[in-house]
């Protein structure tokens, strides 16, 4: 790995990625100096850097990020750990670095700045690329194969449940004939594929919505999100907080849900007296972004942070 002037990686770290929420999130971890805390979503460090300076010295930092590129803005400091893997192997993982409990935890779910700018990586609208779209470039599925070998059914569903789309049967149905002539192979081919359905007015709308609905299955967001808020019990010390940023409805549901009832299906489990049984409290108020904030990052535009404390 090459050493980069400290400068240097200041400017890139800050250009990768933009933290959304960024004193509001890491206010709700409540930071005690001695603490050890983790942040699942590293990307640029943004929300990294500002729970360090909280932290004292015998403080400790862990970080997951499972996308190669997210290494070059490592963080130089004793307390800090990145750890090169997805959080769904959160417990897993800090059980190499002999950390079984944690004050707090932090994510900021979605795609990163750098992400959507890299233009080979698939994920933005703006450019023409490789059906790709993998936030960990080893991983074996891709939006080439979810495109081009999922059945008919099988698109529907991820279009109907991932992006929320109305037309996602028609639009199911359509991938599949194209791509029996042949196959459908940049995110161009792609929305000439689709274009009966992107009217000019919404064309951007419908399009965010159907790359929203391949990126999470290829990178199997709403599992991970699941596997990891389970573990999330287990790992924070009581009175520890979890501070989480979501950007769609189908996330924000779901953290909601595992807030409120400890499960996401179904009402909370009630002791033999009939007291709601629940591993987690919420902290305050859904918090979203200020108009300024949105003003300098439009990315922020969606982002919902909820905050919960450990029973």
């Amino acid at each position: 790995m090459p050493i980069w002037p400290r400068r240097f990686l200041m400017t890139m770290s800050s250009a990768y990625h933009n933290p959304v929420l960024l004193k509001e999130s890491v206010d709700g971890l409540n930071i005690k100096e001695d603490g050890v805390y983790v942040d699942v979503t590293f990307g640029g460090g943004g929300h990294s850097k500002e729970i360090l300076k909280r932290l004292g010295d015998s403080g400790k930092l862990f970080a997951f990020d499972q996308d190669e590129d997210a290494l070059q803005n490592t963080l130089d400091d004793d307390r800090f750990h990145l750890i090169n893997q997805n959080f769904r192997y959160l417990k897993q993982f800090l059980k190499f670095y002999g950390i079984r409990k944690v004050d707090g935890i932090l994510a900021d779910f979605g795609v990163s700045s750098h992400q959507f700018d890299e233009a080979d990586r698939g994920f933005s609208i703006r450019f023409n690329a490789d059906l790709d779209m993998r936030m960990d470039r080893n991983n074996q599925l891709s939006a080439f194969q979810v495109v081009n070998t999922y059945s008919q059914e099988d698109l529907a569903s991820v279009l109907f449940q991932y992006g929320e789309l109305r037309n996602a049967n028609a639009m199911a149905k359509t991938i599949v004939m194209a791509r029996s002539e042949e196959p459908i192979k940049t995110t161009d081919d792609l929305k000439k594929v689709l274009s009966r359905f992107l009217p000019k007015m919404k064309e951007n709308k419908i399009l965010a919505q159907i790359y929203q609905a391949i990126r999470i299955e290829v990178n199997q967001e709403i599992e991970v999100l699941k596997e990891f808020l389970e573990q999330v019990p287990e790992m924070l010390n009581e009175g520890g907080r979890l501070s989480l940023i979501s950007y769609h409805s189908l996330e924000d549901r779901l953290a909601k849900r595992f807030i409120r009832a400890g499960k996401f299906d179904g009402e909370p489990e009630k002791d033999f007296y009939g007291n709601i049984n629940v591993p987690l409290k919420k902290v305050g108020k859904l918090i979203v972004p200020s108009a300024e904030e949105i003003a300098i990052n439009n990315r922020a535009r969606s982002a919902k942070l909820r905050i919960a404390e450990k029973i």
